[in-house]
């Protein structure tokens, strides 16, 4: 058996695991799902890295974080301060100790695919960023989703603070952990391409390539379960 930490991305919360919470139990592991502080404008990165230790503080040794697309920028942090056995990054960004997430997109503007934003509204009054078109949320989210769940999805996104992206990553150098990577192979939010370059570069691992875009804990959570197992 082992405890995995579900940590969730940008404009969601700890809802999107829900599917993929019961697969992992079902295969016999313990499950906590972070809900990490997204829509708080003050809150940094290393911010949410509390939350995941706290969260995360009564997990048994040997535990295994999963960092959904922008939680790879905090869940390496709190993996430096956790007894954790493995980080797993699905459809993620990948900190980069020294860099802010701003660096990251001027050294390499491919990372995001173009045109991903087209469904955010102007920022609001705290200067979050927030989906306002629910199809072009659906087409870079969602897009290999059923338009029921899509739509629920949608309607539970939240609005998501921006501050954080100009924090330098407060490590000297990524925790010694077991990695993996885990890619959709259409992700339309996330560069496949990046992806695959960073997983490499960055983790010294190839990644799992699963078909679909950005969200396979709604889309495929039995498949993301099974995957995420290798690592139990």
């Amino acid at each position: 058996m082992t405890t995995f930490g579900l940590v969730h991305g940008a404009w969601h919360g700890a809802w999107c695991w829900e599917s993929v919470a019961p697969e992992l139990v079902r295969r016999g592991h313990e499950v906590v799902a972070v809900e990490l502080p997204s829509d708080d404008a003050a809150a940094t990165f290393s911010t949410y890295s509390d939350v995941i230790v706290d969260a995360m503080e009564a997990a048994p040794a040997g535990a295994v974080l999963v960092a959904h697309s922008m939680a790879g920028l905090s869940a390496p942090i709190a993996a430096s301060r956790l007894p954790v056995r493995a980080v797993v990054f699905v459809c993620g960004l990948v900190a980069v100790p020294g860099r802010s997430l701003i660096d990251q997109f001027i050294d390499q503007p491919h990372m995001l695919v173009a045109g991903y934003d087209a469904g955010l509204g102007e920022p609001d009054s705290q200067g979050r960023s927030r989906w306002v078109d629910r199809e072009l949320a659906r087409a870079t989210l969602y897009g290999d989703c059923d338009e029921a769940t899509a739509a629920t999805a949608f309607d539970r996104l939240r609005p998501q603070g921006q501050v954080t992206f100009a924090e330098p990553c407060p490590l000297a150098e990524l925790p010694d952990v077991e990695y993996a990577y885990v890619l959709g192979a259409e992700d339309r939010l996330v560069s496949p391409e990046w992806s695959r370059e960073a997983a490499a570069a960055r983790l010294g691992v190839t990644p799992i390539e699963v078909p679909g875009s950005h969200s396979p804990f709604l889309a495929r959570p039995g498949v993301l379960a099974d995957v995420l197992s290798r690592y139990a």
